[in-house]
């Protein structure tokens, strides 16, 4: 996924207590090769957050679009809001690494750039942000908004200017972006959605060190 366009890596889930849930965070990607050409890719993997914030992330392997398996299990993240206590499991090795963060994650995802503009520093005159309003997705209240960044001939590599387009929606309620897109026509084209949500209660187990695993401690020295 390294030549793809992303948000992050994917859906962050908020480490916040008392909104627990569990789905799908499905990702479909349309890369633009060198030669023009176009193919798509597509993953989907699990994310879910507990009653205390614990978070448990998914990261699968990417298929063709026209693939009907289900994609490989690479990586696991835990983390536990707590203890700070950062894991991250490696399917293949049963290696658990694990770290105490200095501080605290923050509360709102990364992409989210709409909500940290001050409006104190002047706009770039090659960004111009829209609010999209608000909408429902499931039955879920989410608020949109789009951001377009002008690249000029100079800057975009292309020998000619390009315009790359985000845009997420996000919910108050459960605290993460319920849909996001990406569109850059030096790479192509991201959509990352979550889907079959379940307001239950996660199990427990996928917050926890399974068994077999062999904890490493990787926390960086005061």
């Amino acid at each position: 996924m390294s030549a793809a366009p992303a948000f992050n890596g994917g859906v962050f889930v908020t480490p916040v207590p008392g909104v627990p849930f569990s789905a799908l965070a499905e990702q479909e990607m349309t890369q633009i090769l060198k030669d023009g050409t176009s193919f798509q890719r597509k993953t989907s993997a699990l994310i879910a957050r507990d009653v205390q914030g614990r978070i448990h992330n998914e990261s699968r392997e990417v298929l063709p679009i026209s693939s009907s398996r289900q994609p490989m299990l690479l990586r696991i993240h835990i983390y536990d809001p707590y203890t700070r206590l950062n894991t991250f499991l490696d399917v293949h090795t049963h290696i658990a690494r694990q770290s105490t963060l200095p501080a605290p994650a923050v509360m709102a995802p990364p992409s989210n750039w709409a909500q940290r503009e001050s409006g104190e520093s002047p706009a770039s005159p090659n960004q111009q942000f829209e609010d999209l309003g608000v909408n429902q997705l499931d039955g879920i209240e989410v608020h949109g908004y789009r951001r377009a960044v002008t690249l000029s001939t100079k800057t975009s590599g292309t020998g000619q200017p390009i315009v790359i387009t985000d845009e997420y929606w996000y919910s108050e309620e459960l605290r993460i972006n319920l849909l996001a897109k990406r569109s850059d026509p030096r790479t192509g084209k991201l959509t990352i959605a979550v889907t079959h949500l379940n307001r239950e209660e996660p199990s427990a187990d996928l917050f926890q060190v399974p068994p077999e695993y062999k904890v490493v401690d990787v926390t960086p020295p005061e």
